[in-house]
């Protein structure tokens, strides 16, 4: 929104045309009360601006439901509880530790290009570009990640490793990956400054996180999941995968859809603002454009790869999988993530034709090498979101491009768009460094964790499950009578059959 402007001393010219002998006076009142519409127009721009970027916070963080309703159907019963809370913490200490240090890692400016050193418990906020706002939306991506990373260890692994590693995650391990990619200072930023270098010219476009936020949960969770082993009973003597299937595929599809609900802000919301006009005033050419086309990428995406996994998987298994077909989608979404604002809509398609075989394909090799993430999440985030920063470096166009990281005219785009290969020589770095920084920091904390016998839970619990043993109880109320024989010693209800027999009543023959 561009506010008007007015000078005093040509319009006082012009009033003493007209014959006016107070022009000076009367061009001064004229324009100062231009400056007051002027002022107010920009608050108006701001408070739509901030509107926008809180709405697409509350999207975000309903992730967290999404989240929580997808890991608890995707377990058995003997453990939604235990994952469920995790899911809570994850926000809660998220929250604390991104407050006191991640916020500060990630955007504290000026600082050098690997770490912020600025903003710590949000010291000095508000200011210009970081509003109290702007750190509620940055929280909510951050608290994603390490949800990614607690369905990849579900079902095996002790409270006190979800506190340990969620709150190093949020307030170190991903704060740092995001200051180098989304961060104006950040070593690989397209935003960069004019006058300082970019990255093959270019810098790394992951939009909204396909590896910020995606990939890095996913390569924590590979650690995870890879130093604890699989859950017993995952493979059995002769290595031969079995399925320990999820208890409740309800909650799987409600947890989906709130998650591709969340998307809407995850995608269209990193545009931070929408009130900014790419041509002249008037036109449709905007922001508000462009949002509305990353919304429809990011739908385009998830729906193909939901449709081809699920034909992909009915062509393995000879049926049809509802378990699948959400994960394809949410493979899709992962992988449109990084390159869902310059890209085509029919790009997009391509997007999550492909990431639906990256997802089969990657479950068919972790089944070979007895790899055990109960919700996909290694595969699905880590390996779709790969894909889809490689994909960003062929379908980027450069109109969307230089509209999404101005002032830098002849910024490299798409290989297949005719831009070269200097973006996607940038985003094959951005996967390299991603997986050597998670790899290098969540590794020795998950193995320090397993030697110090914090990380994985006993046979016996694990048998028994873990929101009996760990929790007080099961999430599920079977059966509510006060008698001894319906209650187990621990507190937990068990389902019990009736000693009595129906019997059909007979009919009355006519």
């Amino acid at each position: 929104m561009s506010a008007p402007s007015c000078s005093a001393s040509d319009l006082a010219q012009l009033l003493r045309g007209a014959g006016n002998t107070s022009a000076a006076a009367a061009a001064q009142y004229i324009c100062s009360q231009f400056d007051t519409v002027a002022l107010q127009l920009t608050d108006a721009a701001s408070a739509i601006d901030t509107t926008y970027l809180l709405f697409s916070a509350y999207l975000v963080f309903a992730m967290q439901l999404g989240f929580a309703m997808l890991c608890a159907g995707s377990v058995r019963a003997k453990n939604t509880m235990n994952i469920m809370l995790t899911n809570v913490l994850d926000a809660a200490a998220g929250a604390l530790f991104y407050y006191l240090f991640g916020f500060a890692f990630a955007f504290g400016a000026p600082s050098n290009g690997f770490i912020g050193r600025h903003f710590f418990g949000l010291k000095r906020v508000p200011q210009p570009g970081f509003d109290y706002s702007y750190f509620l939306f940055q929280w909510a991506f951050a608290i994603a990640a390490a949800g990614i990373t607690s369905g990849s260890i579900a079902e095996r692994t002790q409270f006190v490793a979800y506190l340990i590693y969620s709150s190093f995650l949020t307030g170190f391990v991903y704060p740092v990956v995001s200051h180098w990619f989304w961060s104006s200072d950040g070593w690989a930023s397209p935003s960069r400054p004019v006058g300082e270098s970019l990255l093959f010219r270019s810098g790394v476009i992951d939009f909204a996180g396909s590896g910020v936020v995606h990939l890095v949960g996913g390569i924590a969770g590979l650690w995870g999941a890879f130093i604890e082993g699989p859950r017993i009973g995952r493979f059995d003597h002769t290595g031969r995968s079995v399925a320990l299937r999820g208890h409740s595929a309800s909650l799987v599809v409600l947890g989906t859809f709130l998650l591709w609900f969340g998307w809407y802000g995850f995608n269209p919301g990193s545009f931070v603002n929408i009130d900014k006009s790419y041509g002249p005033t008037g036109s449709i050419h905007g922001q508000w454009s462009a949002v509305g086309r990353t919304a429809v990428t990011t739908t385009l995406a998830g729906c193909t790869a939901a449709l081809t996994t699920l034909f992909g998987k009915r062509l393995q298994t000879g049926h049809w999988n509802v378990i699948d077909v959400c994960n394809g989608l949410l493979g899709g979404f992962a992988a449109i993530t990084a390159g869902c604002s310059v890209v085509d809509p029919w790009a997009a398609v391509i997007c999550g034709f492909v990431a639906a075989w990256v997802l089969i394909g990657l479950n068919k090799l972790a089944a070979k090498v007895k790899f055990d993430d109960p919700l996909e999440a290694t595969q699905l985030h880590g390996g779709c979101g790969a894909w889809g920063i490689i994909f960003t470096g062929l379908f980027a166009r450069e109109k969307y491009v230089n509209e999404a990281y101005p002032g830098r005219p002849g910024r490299p785009y798409g290989l297949f768009m005719g831009g070269g290969g200097r973006l996607l020589g940038a985003q094959v770095v951005q996967i390299l460094v991603i997986a050597g920084w998670v790899s290098c920091t969540m590794g020795p904390l998950f193995y320090a964790l397993y030697r110090m016998g914090l990380l994985r839970i006993s046979a016996e619990d694990e048998m028994a499950g873990m929101d009996l043993t760990r929790h007080g109880g099961f999430a599920y109320v079977y059966h509510d009578e006060d008698s001894g024989s319906g209650e187990d010693a621990a507190g937990g209800f068990v389902l019990k059959s009736s000693n009595v027999r129906v019997e059909p009543k007979p009919t009355n023959q006519v």
